[in-house]
């Protein structure tokens, strides 16, 4: 039989990363799918590993249109996210990036595409919130779901490494009484769902497994769902520190934001606490969607431990 071409996008980053690795080392998808994955640094050490795992690499940018043509000659399949961008731009340019690469897709008669996509907040919210990196990723997938094309959707719950190391997470700052505090604008039995970015591959590796019977389909990744009070007893337990959580005001937490972006960022964790990172839904979405992996899941404790996490 042959092997279907794999897509990879982003494959040096954390998503396409793990989605290279997980079908690279499983032995029933590497003997499926060959991998080509396509990244702007194809020199980096991370691509460099890849190759040497039977990846084929191919430079390509979702900004240079005419770099996608030969990155998805003979493709079967294609997983493929849209960044971030921290400029105040995202949305015109995430919607740009995600409609010349539909635009590739098509032309180059792509089978399958599996998209890394956001709960849709202002829908959820019933348009009281506006959190544009979220909502941008959910209109890109309802484009998606409109196209002459089979499609499944990776909705990553809040990663559990951003509460270690992104900027604009809440971050533990000690106390005059050596008490480490966590604190924002959510109140103590919030529910997060979260996820191990590196277990990205599990998801959607299952979703490469059995293609048919998760067309149409998005999947809410996350391990499990956690409390900010179980959070704060988490890192607590792994760091060896008094660590508590504390909810704040959502003006006080607004001003501890970034300049730019502090009426997105609150309006996510006013989404998180008032209506639940998926919506109403969110339990069941979860417990559902933790069954749909492939392999294991890491929980935070664990993530924590081999990050080494150290709050001095």
């Amino acid at each position: 039989m042959d092997k279907r071409l794999l897509i990879v996008f982003g494959v040096t980053g954390n998503q396409g990363g793990s989605v290279a690795n997980f079908v690279l080392d499983d032995p029933d998808l590497s003997m499926r799918y060959t991998v080509r994955g396509i990244t702007r640094s194809p020199s980096s050490p991370k691509a460099q590993n890849l190759r040497d795992k039977g990846a084929e690499i191919v430079q390509g940018d979702l900004d240079d249109p005419s770099s996608l043509k030969s990155a998805l000659a003979n493709a079967h399949t294609v997983f493929a996210l849209t960044n971030t961008q921290d400029s105040g731009n995202t949305v015109a340019i995430e919607m740009t990036q995600a409609k010349v690469l539909c635009s590739e897709l098509l032309q180059a008669k792509v089978n399958f595409v599996i998209w890394s996509s956001l709960p849709y907040a202002r829908e959820i919210s019933k348009g009281e919130l506006d959190v544009k990196h979220f909502d941008v990723k959910a209109e890109i997938e309802q484009y998606i779901r409109n196209l002459p094309i089979k499609s499944s959707f990776f909705t990553p719950a809040y990663f559990m490494q951003n509460l270690i190391n992104f900027r604009m997470a809440p971050r533990s700052s000690p106390t005059e009484d050596e008490t480490y505090v966590i604190s924002n604008c959510c109140n103590q039995d919030t529910l997060m769902p979260l996820i191990d970015v590196t277990d990205t591959g599990k998801w959607v590796g299952a979703m490469l497994a059995e293609p048919e019977q998760h067309e149409g389909k998005a999947i809410a990744a996350g391990e499990n769902l956690y409390t900010w009070a179980e959070i704060a007893k988490i890192f607590s337990q792994v760091s060896g520190k008094d660590v508590r959580f504390q909810h704040i005001s959502d003006e006080a937490f607004r001003s501890n934001l970034p300049e730019g972006l502090r009426d997105d960022l609150l309006d996510m964790y006013q989404l998180f606490r008032d209506y639940g990172y998926y919506g109403m839904t969110m339990k069941d979405d979860v417990a559902w969607g933790a069954k749909q992996a492939k392999g294991r899941l890491t929980s935070l404790e664990e993530v924590l431990k081999r990050e080494s996490l150290n709050l001095d």
